[in-house]
């Protein structure tokens, strides 16, 4: 991922405007990945309201236009689908790797189809993962402008001191720019310290660089709520569907980034 860049819409929910390209729209529809998506369309396999196409900046718009693979009509979800998972490690925040390896679409349902992860967490981070059919609210999520808090705890190396707290929390110089204040709670001074921490941003490996430019690396990452979403009694690997006030609360941050 590119360096964060304030007034760029996040690449995970641009699918949220239309018409959309065609291979995002059938890798939303749950078809296959974008790469195999393309695949198909070079294949000739994919008709858009009975033609064939084949070019690759072909664009849909999901309400009226007719698309079939193998004469098989495809159709993104009309219901709104919210889910939250407990992200163990060792996954892949995708809902298709080339590479075979395990993804989070291994964990959670393959119902409404067009579910899709709202941001990413690394292969070995653990913890909050949200996930829907609405590219509305995943776009207000994401998107810098919005401020949307996410809270993770981490474990890492060494003893940390309010010196340290300090500069997390002011903001801290990375390759990419200076981060944004933050909030900074130290839960164990250590070593290994174990440290909370409320960032509004969304920069790759964010957390991680942060502690590092510290000099404390990161053990275990984890992350413990969204906005106001909070995991509750989910174990590793679990998920569930969010309440209607959960999904009024969201919203509300959504609009408001507070």
């Amino acid at each position: 991922m590119k360096a964060s860049r304030p007034h760029d819409e996040p690449a995970e929910v641009s699918e949220r405007i239309v018409p959309m390209r065609l291979q995002r729209f059938l890798a939303r529809a749950g078809v296959a990945s974008r790469r195999g998506s393309e695949d198909l369309m070079t294949a000739g396999r994919v008709r858009v309201n009975g033609r064939v196409v084949t070019e690759l900046g072909a664009k849909v718009d999901p309400r009226v236009d007719a698309v079939q693979v193998d004469g098989v009509p495809v159709t993104l979800a009309s219901m709104r689908a919210y889910v939250v998972l407990n992200k163990p490690a060792g996954y892949v925040t995708t809902m298709n790797d080339p590479q075979g390896r395990p993804t989070v679409a291994d964990l959670v349902p393959r119902e409404p189809p067009g579910l899709f992860p709202v941001g990413r967490l690394d292969r070995d981070t653990t913890g909050l993962l949200l996930f829907t059919t609405d590219g509305d609210l995943a776009y207000r999520l994401l998107h810098p402008r919005y401020h949307v808090e996410k809270v993770y705890r981490a474990r890492v190396e060494g003893r940390v001191g309010h010196g340290v707290a300090k500069r997390l929390a002011v903001g801290v110089e990375l390759e990419d720019g200076v981060t944004a204040p933050a909030r900074v709670e130290i839960i164990d001074a250590g070593p290994p310290a174990q440290v909370d921490l409320a960032i509004r941003e969304g920069r790759k490996r964010q957390v991680r660089r942060m502690f590092a430019s510290v000099g404390h690396p990161v053990i275990a990452l984890h992350r413990e709520s969204f906005g106001p979403v909070t995991l509750g009694e989910l174990e590793p690997g679990e998920y569930r569907d969010l309440t209607d006030d959960e999904v009024r609360a969201l919203k509300a941050t959504g609009e408001d980034g507070s």
